[in-house]
């Protein structure tokens, strides 16, 4: 037989637990409360019965009748006067001797008064309070001895309330703590009910073991992404910052989990987005020297903004990515115009040998043969880079479907390129350059469309350049065409080329100059060192 293993959920054992805390500080509380008001009734009947003793004692009326003939004839008036009065059980009044002079029982006066507790009263002449078993049962007495105006004892006055009914006051008291520690009992439940219902909703309905499951998913999910992310709470303190956030911001590694976004990086934004509660998407910032793209956006609970996230990475991989996106489609373009050529050429070779020209086909199809032959060998011999030699490749057959001499210049090499340098980022940079002289001679203006390039590692520099004869650029605008967005061009989607090509060149420690070409338009010159300082 298999046994279920019942599991309750953490709303329940909430609630169980905080009930058994209630009804254990309840039930105490209670208990204590109840043997205190036990205690407060019966030293309060011991001392109305003591003082009710003193008065009888004090009484002279009951001092001389003492002296008279038959004692009891009028003290037992007093005595059962001062009980009426009093409400107490009794009121015995016994001589020196202990022999009784009043009792609430007159058949009882006459005989010696009961309990044995009247030696320190008759012998020491105290007044005190005893609990002791009297001819009436269990009793709590007050007790004083009665003097003359020597000071001599002549007897002693003993006021007493039974046991049984001090008992029945203090169970009347006790049955009104009881009801008031079961409203408050249940008045907890339902307080631990609620709480346990805020709690609930705090933690989003989630059970211990799986907020825990959460906890390492997120640390896990946190250390596996390659943006750095940071996080903060309403007071400005770091909550969490991954380890590609230390990284990307070169920051040592020691713990910042509390501390105030501002001491860790003074130029963060992240205090603004805090206060203004909006987003802040795809900004360009530097931080810890740093270029990077970031991400802000506001943490709200309950609509209200408790804290900020905030993630980011380099803007230089940014660019990679974005490089590598565009060098795709540059292949693609080229891919496109090189089976448009040649979709071309087949047309032709078909027509020429329909028409049964069968000598002019064979001409045309050697010399577009040995073209190609003749520019993959020279590319293949002065300049070896697969990447870059692909590029140029294309670019001339690009050119060839626009109508563009495009040429490269015989006296062009480069060699390997050293570790230093980015080859995608020398293919994004020539590239652009190239596709920029292309649009420069595509214009209706231009009738003679020619673009040269030279290529160059002569020295400690690799040089690059690129020269069209396009209407050129007007020595005014020959540094603003680098900004970002600018462009003599019409059309959306313009002045971004320039822009990340003079980024590439300032990234690779080298200069660009924008000059007049000897063919009418412009000559772009790119000089790159070869060696450059790595930083550490």
């Amino acid at each position: 037989m298999t046994t279920r293993k019942i599991r309750l959920s953490l709303q329940t054992r909430m609630i169980l637990l905080i009930t058994i805390i209630i009804i254990l500080i309840v039930s105490s509380v209670g208990a204590v409360f109840s043997s205190i008001v036990a205690s407060s009734i019966e030293e309060q009947v011991g001392k109305k019965a003591l003082s009710v003793a003193k008065i009888v004692a004090s009484d002279p009326e009951l001092r001389s009748a003492f002296s008279s003939d038959y004692p009891p004839a009028l003290i037992q008036p007093i005595a059962e006067n001062v009980r009426v009065q009093t409400g107490a059980e009794f009121v015995v009044v016994g001589n020196h001797e202990g022999i009784r002079y009043a009792h609430p029982i007159p058949d009882r006066i006459g005989k010696e008064m009961v309990g044995g507790d009247n030696e320190p009263g008759l012998a020491h002449g105290q007044s005190y309070i005893s609990k002791a078993v009297g001819s009436m049962g269990p009793s709590l007495r007050g007790k004083v001895p009665i003097k003359n105006e020597k000071g001599d004892i002549m007897g002693i006055v003993s006021v007493g309330f039974l046991v049984e009914d001090i008992e029945e006051a203090i169970d009347l008291y006790q049955d009104r703590i009881l009801i008031l520690t079961l409203l408050a009992l249940l008045c907890g439940v339902a307080g631990a009910i609620a709480l346990s219902r805020y709690l609930k909703r705090l933690i989003l309905g989630l059970e211990p073991e799986e907020i825990a499951s959460l906890y390492v998913e997120r640390n896990a999910v946190l250390e596996s992404v390659r943006e750095g992310i940071v996080a903060i709470d309403r007071n400005n303190r770091i909550t969490m910052m991954n380890k590609a956030a230390i990284r990307i911001l070169n920051l040592p590694e020691e713990e910042f989990h509390r501390k105030e976004i501002v001491e860790v990086l003074p130029d963060s934004r992240m205090p603004e987005v805090l206060e203004s509660g909006e987003h802040q998407l795809d900004r360009e910032s530097i931080m810890s020297g740093k270029e990077i793209i970031v991400n802000r956006l506001p943490i709200k609970f309950g609509g209200k903004v408790v804290g900020v996230v905030s993630s980011f990475r380099p803007k230089s991989e940014i660019d990679q990515l974005a490089s590598e996106l565009s060098q795709a489609r540059r292949y693609a373009d080229v891919l496109r115009a090189q089976t448009h050529e040649f979709h071309n050429l087949l047309y032709t070779i078909s027509g020429l040998l329909q028409l049964g020209s069968i000598q002019e086909a064979v001409e045309l199809i050697t010399s577009e043969t040995s073209a190609q032959q003749e520019m993959i060998l020279f590319l293949a011999k002065q300049i070896p880079d697969p990447l870059i030699g692909a590029l140029l490749l294309g670019m001339h057959n690009r050119a060839k479907e626009l109508k563009i001499q495009f040429v490269i210049h015989h006296d062009s090499h480069l060699k390997e390129l050293p570790p230093t340098i980015n080859r995608q980022q020398i293919v994004v940079l020539l590239g652009t350059l190239i596709q920029n002289a292309f649009e420069a001679v595509n214009e209706p203006s231009v009738e003679h469309k020619r673009v040269e390039c030279y290529l160059s590692d002569t020295g400690d520099e690799i040089m690059f350049e690129i020269e069209d004869s396009g209407p050129g650029v007007v020595e005014e605008l020959r540094e603003k065409i680098f900004e970002h967005g600018f462009s003599t061009k019409k059309g959306e989607d313009r002045g971004i080329g320039l822009a990340k090509a003079h980024g590439i060149i300032n990234e690779l420690d080298g200069y660009i100059l924008v000059g007049k070409s000897e063919l009418g338009g412009a000559l772009f010159t790119v000089s790159l060192r070869k060696r450059m300082e790595v930083a550490p």
